[in-house]
């Protein structure tokens, strides 16, 4: 899949500019929907594409109008919950302390449809084309949107991309483009403190409720 380069604006968080040092030429990858999981606080209206311009791999336009939705997903649960309920807490002790609230408020989605072709910014792919762990690993999203923007205009229309999660980093996360919703479709919905997994992934990243 060659991807087209990034504009020449891009000063990356890899030193000096992408465009110079790298034709973008990420391998592409199918991820069946039924793979993915989100942890949203909706039960209705999923997959959900924001625009607004405040997560890693957002749409960087200006206008809103104008800017093609995301949808960020886990290929674990345990991706989906570091990445939405623990994304801005410290932990204390090794711990993360939780709201009930904040749990009980949630569901896990869950998904059917048909693959999703996504460009792999992950492992060889990635360091194939000048980059590494730190455009999934920064906490300054500037460069990462751009990512973004260059790999979404490129005539091969993937549905997204395939990174590794910053917030579990040894399991991968998606971004789904707004065009390819109609490849998936919610298939069920659990609310998260009843989910079959939930319990594992609360001892795992070791969750405990805030008193």
């Amino acid at each position: 899949m060659p991807v087209s380069t990034l504009p020449s604006s891009c000063t990356s968080i890899f030193g000096g500019n992408l465009e110079a040092t790298t034709s973008l030429t990420p391998g592409e990858v199918e991820v069946n929907p039924a793979d993915l999981f989100r942890v949203s606080r909706h039960n209705t209206g999923e997959p959900y594409f924001g625009k607004s311009n405040a997560n890693r791999f957002d749409d960087p336009n200006p206008d809103p109008a104008a800017r093609y939705g995301t949808c960020y997903l886990g290929t674990s649960l345990a991706v989906a919950v570091a990445e939405t309920v623990l994304h801005d807490l410290k932990p204390r002790n090794g711990c993360f302390e939780v709201d009930v609230a904040s749990i009980e408020s949630r569901y896990v989605v869950r998904f059917g449809g048909e693959p999703l072709v996504l460009a792999n910014l992950t492992g060889a792919a990635l360091k194939r084309i000048g980059g590494h762990a730190g455009l999934t690993g920064t906490a300054s999203y500037a460069t990462t949107k751009k990512w973004s923007a260059a790999v979404h205009s490129h005539p091969d229309q993937v549905d997204g991309i395939l990174y590794m999660s910053r917030h579990k980093n040894d399991e991968k996360a998606v971004v789904l483009f707004d065009r390819g919703a109609g490849k998936l479709h919610m298939r069920e919905v659990t609310p998260l403190h009843e989910h079959p997994e939930f319990g594992q992934v609360g001892t795992d990243l070791c969750i405990k409720a805030a008193l």
